[in-house]
């Protein structure tokens, strides 16, 4: 359970509330826990713990002596124990009939997370409440952590007292990479189940052990019930041999236009303590709310601040008391109801391929392991994005995943159109090939990379036309020398594709930031076979301009050297990395300059291989090279001064590049281009 201990927890209690009668089902598991927080209120003379039910026999010396045992709550409710607060932490799926009978009796009720199993049962639990005129409090205890309130401050564009501003919100994400093994799936007959015996257990990583995680996350954005969000997606996997899930992407839309991505896995090499993260445009907070810990970085450097936490036990208490407003009533629960309502009636999640996961310790202390975890969950958090959308080798293809894009494989590698449809909005949707690969199969392309998760592949792109931004990420601008986090965000949507057995065109359309027509353009391709090793791919843009356009780039606004934008080849990493041309060699020199060709050589994860990129027909545009930050190349449209175009008028962009097994020498590449 992501929780505090109980010396975490401050004492809410009030010295004049009388002594509470409280009865405890459910003593072992997560119950043990209400134990030692109910021995530590009976010390400070706060409660009784009048009776426990459970089917299993508590530990010898585990209650106070003048305890009642009951096997469970019908003969505990008999037992004339006339308790003020009933707390229930048993399996998941016994939550809803229990529930329902304390709210019957004359007790008020805590109920451990998930408060139920389907938002029917949810429905039906708030409205016994109702007619009952009880409190009912959920057992999410990270909501009672004083961190929230500041939080909930940065959220909404704010400085607190505790806490420095980090500019308008963009985003929130919740990270969790916990280790679970064997035996903790053989603890019960209902871990790891989605129902048993009929009846809705949702036993998965997002609805139990890492819950905390999504509905702090849904609190800090202001949202509470059901209503409060738009869209919930629900990316379900599973490594382990159970039919819930493990490893999985939860991302919620709230009204107020707040994108929540939860990325969650009990498969990692090892247990991180799970955190939430603000992303702001002026820095980033994150919460690690099992330890109450705040870190706030921004230009200004980095604050941290551990805050207290008040306990749930205690709070109710006090509202019953004295009226103090609960800290995670049942009716705020509404909107991660919905998240596990979406869970329960999504598709059984998906089963890792045994040769996409390993195994770590042996017996039941074994635990999966799925390669590459930590850098998938930072992405899909970064971006704001699905496993599915990140085409990891073990995720499913989703309905707006790629497509071949031409008819045949005339040449022997291939390349895959993604439409990029589905892109958050601050990566700049557009559509780019991903995978391309050799004739061999080695993949040369890649896309949502960690260090810029707006690079897309192979496409064209700009960063500013007439100030909307069609590159993704931060905006360049001379008025404040720096990249700037702006609301300018463009897209270019798919109007029609036309797929050819050699070549194939998309018709798009440039929708600036403001929602208005910029540009037109005609994207098209030719596949040519060269030999057994190499093929050729030609890349044609022709952009027309619907208003009078200028087309920009960072260089343009003044940061020398920057002056990417047009076409642009995201590599993946590769090892041994070479990128020369007909003229230099290495990144500083060809960085920049200008020439015929420019080729790229490595020894990628399939194997060694060269792209050769040859200069535009049209236009001696100079090179943009990366290789020591980040692998990628392009052909700088707009390297210092802004292309001007005026309305009705077309620039065109012609770039051929060569697709090669191995690694070739100068002399070779020559030989190829020698073809075009």
């Amino acid at each position: 359970m992501d929780t505090p201990s109980t010396e975490a927890c401050r004492d809410t209690t009030h010295s004049r509330t009388p002594t509470a009668r409280i009865a405890l089902v459910g003593v072992h598991g997560f119950g043990a826990h209400h134990l030692d927080n109910l021995e530590r209120l009976a010390a400070g003379g706060h409660v009784e713990l009048v009776a426990v039910a459970d089917p299993n026999q508590p530990a010898p010396g585990a209650l106070p002596d003048a305890t009642a045992v009951h096997p469970n709550l019908e003969s505990l409710l008999a037992g004339n124990h006339q308790p003020d607060v009933i707390i229930v932490a048993t399996p998941i799926q016994t939550h809803a009939p229990l529930a329902l009978a304390v709210l019957a009796s004359s007790a008020d009720l805590y109920l451990e997370k998930p408060p139920v199993a389907s938002m029917e049962d949810f429905i039906r639990l708030q409205q016994a409440a109702r007619e009952a005129g009880r409190s009912v409090q959920v057992g999410f205890q990270s909501l009672g952590s004083h961190a929230l309130i500041p939080l909930a401050h940065l959220a909404a564009g704010n400085a607190s007292a505790e806490l420095p501003a980090i500019g308008r919100l963009k985003s929130i994400s919740a990270t969790g990479r916990w280790v679970r093994d064997r035996a903790y799936y053989k603890r019960s007959r209902w871990a790891g189940k989605r129902s048993m015996d009929g009846v809705d257990v949702v036993d998965g990583v997002a609805t139990n052990p890492l819950a905390h995680a999504i509905a702090t996350a849904l609190w800090i954005a202001g949202a509470h019930e059901a209503k409060d969000l738009v869209s919930v997606d629900a990316d379900l996997y599973h490594a382990n041999d159970i039919e819930a899930d493990d490893t999985s992407v939860i991302r919620m839309r709230t009204v107020g236009g707040i994108t929540i991505t939860c990325a969650l896995t009990l498969c990692a090499a090892e247990s991180v303590e799970p955190y939430i993260t603000l992303h702001g445009t002026e820095g980033s907070a994150v919460f690690h709310y099992t330890e109450d810990r705040v870190t706030v970085t921004t230009g200004n450097g980095k604050t941290t601040r551990t805050f207290g936490r008040d306990d749930l036990t205690g709070n109710l208490l006090e509202h019953l008391a004295h009226g103090t407003p609960l800290l995670s009533p049942l009716d705020h629960s509404g909107a991660f109801m919905r998240v596990l309502e979406t869970i329960r009636t999504a598709e059984a999640p998906t089963l890792i391929p045994q040769p996409d996961v390993e195994w770590a310790g042996s017996g039941e202390q074994a635990h999966a392991v799925i390669p590459g975890i930590e850098e998938a969950l930072e992405r899909a958090t970064k971006a704001n994005a699905t496993f599915s959308e990140l085409a990891l080798p073990w995720a499913v293809r989703g309905p707006a995943d790629a497509e071949p894009l031409f008819t045949t494989e005339a040449a022997a590698g291939k390349a895959a159109l993604r439409p990029g449809t589905s892109l958050d909005a601050g990566l700049s949707p557009r559509p780019y090939l991903h995978p391309v690969t050799t004739p061999a199969g080695t993949t040369v392309t890649d896309h949502l990379p960690v260090d810029h998760v707006w690079h897309l592949g192979a496409g064209f792109a700009l960063q500013d036309v007439n100030g909307s931004n069609f590159w993704g990420g931060r905006s360049y601008r001379r008025s404040a020398g720096r990249y700037l986090d702006l609301p300018d965000h463009g897209r270019i949507a798919i109007g029609t594709v036309r797929h050819g057995q050699d070549q194939s065109a998309l018709d798009l359309d440039w929708i600036g930031a403001d929602g208005r027509k910029l540009l037109s353009e005609k994207r098209s391709f030719r596949q040519t076979a060269v030999d057994h090793r190499t093929w050729r791919l030609d890349l044609k843009t022709e952009l027309t301009a619907v208003v009078d356009s200028a087309l920009g780039s960072p260089g343009s606004h003044g940061q020398a050297g920057s002056g990417y934008g047009g076409f642009f080849w995201r590599l993946p990493v590769n090892a041994s990395a070479r990128v020369f041309s007909s003229t230099a060699d290495g990144e500083l020199a060809v960085h920049g300059s200008v020439s015929p060709w420019l080729a790229w050589s490595g020894k990628f994860d399939g194997g060694p291989a060269t792209l050769v990129f040859g200069a535009p027909e049209e236009s001696a545009d100079p090179w943009f090279v990366r290789l020591e930050d980040y692998p990628a190349v392009g052909s700088a449209l707009a390297w210092d001064a802004p292309v001007e175009l005026k309305a009705g008028r077309t620039l065109s962009r012609t770039i051929p590049v060569w697709i090669a097994d191995g690694i070739l020498t100068a002399d070779e590449v020559e030989d190829v281009v020698s073809t075009r």
